[in-house]
């Protein structure tokens, strides 16, 4: 067990009357100690009473307990003095790897299932196809694609030291895109299990440690909904903007909603650059100009017009989509009218950013 271990799992107490933040960001950690299967912990109180000090410190005594291994002898102490500053760390700090992109855009949807892995997947092969230079960072942590949908599955990124000594990932390079998950450092199949803090933190080390060199567009796939880890990332990465996806019936529509207000919200507040809407319709490949509106017609296009962002894109539900998905090769990289559909995607977001 290191110190570093031992602060992640402490960070997974928060503080109630301190709007939630967590005891090591306000610096309440003042000493880490591990050896022999013993787990030593000081946490610091100012000298004015805390009432909820008896909560923290069975909080963080139960934290270590959930993650320390078994038979491990825990002690949790308290010391009066006004605790330390917060710790910085690289990833809070260092912004140096993505100084040289232009836009990052978040892809985001209001549920699961509405294909908006597919939609960042192949908007941003088609980005490429049009002549930028294109990454994409897959931080659905709880159900990363990405390697699938590219073909890039057992691919292990390499690791180099820039002139200051500090520790890079190399993303995967394929399709004209540079490619970043965080399926590619754990085994198919194997459940990520972590609360919000670890999430956060993992996201943004696997977006801000990466060498991604001059880009235009750097795409982060992020997970659906409304979460923590949302919050996180808009407020510690960059972001300037967001498209979100949505799929033409009322249940996805609904949250269509959560997630432009998400973006809108004062504390949050970023553009949102457009609305696609997948799976707009149903075409048969032997049938290529017939068009059956099975989940709903022009739900997204009406969801557009309420919430008056510019609808970017009507991307239909065809066979090949998903086929080229499951094969590693998405259909933005081919000339049929799904491929085209993306390619007018790419266009009309590059429109809307550079406006």
């Amino acid at each position: 067990m290191t110190e570093k271990e031992i602060l992640g799992w402490l960070e997974q107490v928060q503080h109630p009357g301190k709007e939630d933040k967590d005891i090591v960001s306000l610096g309440m950690v003042d000493a880490v100690h591990a050896d022999d299967g013993k787990i030593s912990v000081t946490l610091a109180f100012p000298k004015r009473p805390d009432p909820l000090k008896n909560y923290l410190v069975g909080a963080a005594r139960a934290a270590l307990y959930r993650n320390a291994p078994g038979g491990t002898d825990i002690e949790v102490n308290t010391v009066v003095k006004d605790p330390k500053p917060a710790r910085k760390t690289v990833m809070d700090l260092d912004l140096s790897q993505i100084n040289n992109v232009s836009h990052i855009i978040g892809i985001a949807s209001g549920k699961g299932g509405v294909g908006k892995s597919t939609v960042a997947v192949n908007l941003a092969i088609a980005l490429s196809r049009l002549g930028y230079r294109v990454g994409l960072a897959d931080a659905d942590v709880y159900g990363p694609s990405v390697p699938i949908m590219t073909g890039t599955e057992g691919a292990v990124p390499d690791a180099l030291q820039d002139e200051e000594g500090k520790e890079l990932i190399l993303p995967i390079e394929k399709y004209g895109v540079k490619w970043m998950s965080i399926g590619y450092f754990s085994q198919p199949g194997q459940a990520l299990i972590w609360r919000g803090p670890m999430a956060c933190n993992a996201l943004k080390q696997m977006i801000l440690q990466v060498q991604w060199g001059v880009l235009d567009f750097l795409l982060i796939d992020m997970p659906p909904g409304t979460g923590d880890i949302h919050i996180s990332l808009v407020g510690d990465i960059p972001m300037e903007g967001a498209v979100i996806v949505t799929t033409p019936q009322p249940v996805a529509l609904a949250d269509v909603e959560k997630g432009v207000n998400m973006f809108r919200n004062p504390s949050v507040n970023r553009p949102i650059f457009g609305l696609v809407e997948n799976m707009a319709w149903f075409t048969p490949e032997e049938h290529p100009d017939e068009r059956y509106f099975i989940f709903g017609r022009d739900g997204g296009a009406q969801m557009a017009s309420r919430f008056d962002i510019p609808l970017l894109g009507q991307i239909p539900l065809v066979q090949g989509i998903r086929e080229g998905g499951d094969a590693g090769e998405p259909v933005a990289l081919g000339t049929r009218p799904d491929g085209v559909a993306f390619l007018e995607l790419a266009g009309k977001l590059s429109d809307a950013v550079n406006r």
